[in-house]
C-alpha cells in the first residue's frame, strides 16, 4: 500500500527516520509546514494555525510580508550578485547606512559593523573575541537565566544548565550575576529591594580586590531575557551596569538577538535605559527573514586583524536586501507606537485571565514579547509567596492550544513560561483569536487543578 503523501505523519515520519535527535520543534508541533502568510501557516492537510511562534522572533513582519518579498525577488532578477564574502555591494552599502540611522545618534557616531556567519550564536562568539583581543583579558561575566546560543563560547555564557550538561570543555571563566527577577528574586527579597540588591551585588563584586573575580574581558547581558523566561531587565539594573562598566573599562554588551528590532515598543530594548553599550549584538528578525547577523561596536575596540573573524555566508545579500526593508518599517515611530499598544492589549487580557485561575503565576513583558508563567497551585508558596512554576502545566496548555490552531512556544525556569513572539505587524482581530485559544486552553487546564 502506497503511502500518503498529503499527510502530515508522512512526513514526520520520514523526518523521524532521517533527521538529529537533537530536533526539537516536530516534537511539540507535529504537522509539515505547505503554506504561510503573515500570521498564519498552513500545513499539507490544508489545517490553518495562528503562529505565535514566528522563527522564534525571526518574522517580525510575519511570512511571506509581500514588501520584503517583492525586494528580494528584485535582487533575484536583477543579475546582482547573491554571495559576496565580505566584499561590499549597493546592496550591502544601503543596508549599513540604514542600520546607521536606526542607531542612536551617540552611537551611530562611533559604531563600526562586524558581518557575522548567520546566525546569533556565531555574533555572541565574535562580541566575545573583539572584547578579549580589545582588551586583553580573559573572563567574561554573564547573567543567571541568560541565553545567548548555542556554540561553545556563547553556551558559555548561558544559564540554561541542561544545554550544558553533558558538554565538557566550554569556554572557561565565565561567572554568572544573578538577574533581578521581582517574581523569583535570586535574594529572596522582590520588588524594589530586589533591583537594588542585584545592583549593589553588581557593582560591589566587581570594585572588591577580594572577590575572586579577575577585570572581566566584557559584560554581556539581554535587556530582556528570552529562552530565560521574558524576564525584562529593570531600567535601574542596566543603568548601574552601563555606568559600572564605564567607570572600569569593561566593555559591555547587549545581546538583542531576540528583543530587538521593534520587538520590545522600541528599536532597541537598551533604549528604554537610556543608555549606549560598547557592543550589540543583532540577528533573528535583522535578515527579514533570511539568515544574517551582525555586531556593531564602538570603534575603539576595532583593533582585531584582517581575517581575525570570519564566516562564508557573512555575505547574504538576500538577507541584506530584506532586512533593509524590514528596519525601515519597523523603525518608524507609528510602527513601534502600535507594538506598545498590541502588547498593552496583551498584557491586560492576560492579567485579567490570572485573576480568574490558579495555574498562573506572573504576566510580564514589553512590546509585544510578553510572557506567562504557569505555576502548581498545589505547590508549596516560596519566601516571596510565589508558587512553584510548572513546566508539566504549561506543556498541557501548550498542547491544547496547539490542538486548537495557536502555535505558541515555552521557555523559562523547567519550561513553565509561554512566550508571545508573534509578528509585529498583527492585526487586533488575529491577536484577539490567539489570546481566545490561549484564555480557553488555559481555562481547560486551570479546570484539573480545582
Amino acid at each position: 500500500m502506497l503511502e500518503n503523501k498529503g499527510t502530515n505523519q508522512y512526513y514526520i515520519t520520514r523526518q523521524d527516520s532521517t533527521e538529529s535527535n537533537a530536533r526539537s520543534y516536530p516534537r511539540k508541533f507535529p504537522f509539515a509546514l505547505a503554506k504561510a502568510s503573515g500570521s498564519w501557516v498552513e500545513d499539507v492537510e490544508g489545517n490553518k494555525y495562528l503562529d505565535f511562534l514566528c522563527g522564534a522572533g525571526t518574522l517580525a513582519l510575519g511570512h511571506n510580508d509581500p514588501e520584503v518579498n517583492r525586494a528580494m525577488v528584485e535582487l533575484l532578477t536583477s543579475g546582482a550578485p547573491l554571495h559576496t564574502l565580505d566584499l561590499t555591494t549597493p546592496v550591502k552599502d544601503a543596508f549599513v547606512d540604514t542600520v546607521l540611522r536606526c542607531l542612536p545618534k551617540e552611537m551611530a557616531d562611533t559604531a563600526k559593523i562586524q558581518f557575522c556567519s548567520p546566525s546569533g550564536t556565531d555574533a555572541t562568539d565574535a562580541a566575545l573575541k573583539l572584547c578579549k583581543t580589545a582588551t586583553g583579558r580573559t573572563s567574561v561575566i554573564a547573567f543567571q537565566g541568560g541565553y545567548h546560543g548555542m556554540g561553545h563560547g556563547a553556551l558559555a555564557c548561558t544559564g540554561n544548565l541542561s544545554a550544558k550538561s553533558k558538554i565538557n570543555g566550554l569556554m572557561p571563566e565565565v561567572h554568572f550575576f544573578p538577574f533581578p527577577n521581582s517574581y523569583r528574586c535570586p535574594f529572596g527579597l522582590g520588588g524594589e529591594a530586589g533591583i537594588e540588591a542585584a545592583c549593589q551585588f553588581f557593582e560591589r563584586t566587581l570594585k572588591d580586590p577580594e572577590s575572586g573575580i579577575p577585570k572581566p574581558a566584557a559584560v554581556i547581558i539581554e535587556p530582556i531575557q528570552g529562552e530565560g523566561g521574558v524576564i525584562p531587565a529593570p531600567v535601574k539594573f542596566l543603568q548601574t551596569i552601563r555606568r559600572v562598566t564605564q567607570e572600569l573599562d569593561i566593555p559591555m554588551i547587549v545581546d538583542e538577538i531576540q528583543c530587538g528590532m521593534g520587538r520590545s515598543g522600541k528599536l532597541f530594548a537598551f533604549e528604554y535605559a537610556d543608555i549606549i553599550p560598547d557592543v550589540l549584538l543583532v540577528s533573528k528578525a535583522i535578515g527579514g527573514s533570511q539568515p544574517l547577523s551582525i555586531v556593531v561596536y564602538n570603534k575603539k575596540l576595532d583593533v582585531w586583524q584582517p581575517g581575525a573573524h570570519a564566516g562564508t555566508f557573512r555575505g547574504n545579500q538576500l538577507a541584506m536586501k530584506a532586512g533593509t526593508v524590514v528596519l525601515k518599517r519597523v523603525s518608524e515611530p507609528k510602527f513601534l507606537a502600535d507594538v506598545v499598544r498590541k502588547g498593552e492589549l496583551i498584557l491586560s487580557r492576560l492579567n485579567s485571565l490570572k485573576s480568574r485561575v490558579s495555574i498562573i503565576g506572573d504576566v510580564r513583558g514589553k512590546g509585544l514579547m510578553v510572557g506567562t508563567e504557569f505555576v502548581n497551585p498545589r505547590g508549596t508558596k516560596d519566601s516571596l509567596g510565589s508558587l512553584p512554576c510548572s513546566g508539566e502545566i504549561a506543556a498541557r496548555v501548550q498542547q491544547l492550544c496547539f490542538e486548537n490552531k495557536l502555535v505558541v512556544e515555552k521557555g523559562g525556569r523547567n519550561g513553565s513560561v509561554m512566550r508571545c513572539l508573534c509578528a509585529l505587524n498583527i492585526t487586533d482581530d488575529d491577536l484577539n483569536a490567539a489570546l481566545d485559544i490561549f484564555e480557553k486552553a488555559v481555562l481547560s487546564v486551570d479546570a484539573e487543578y480545582r
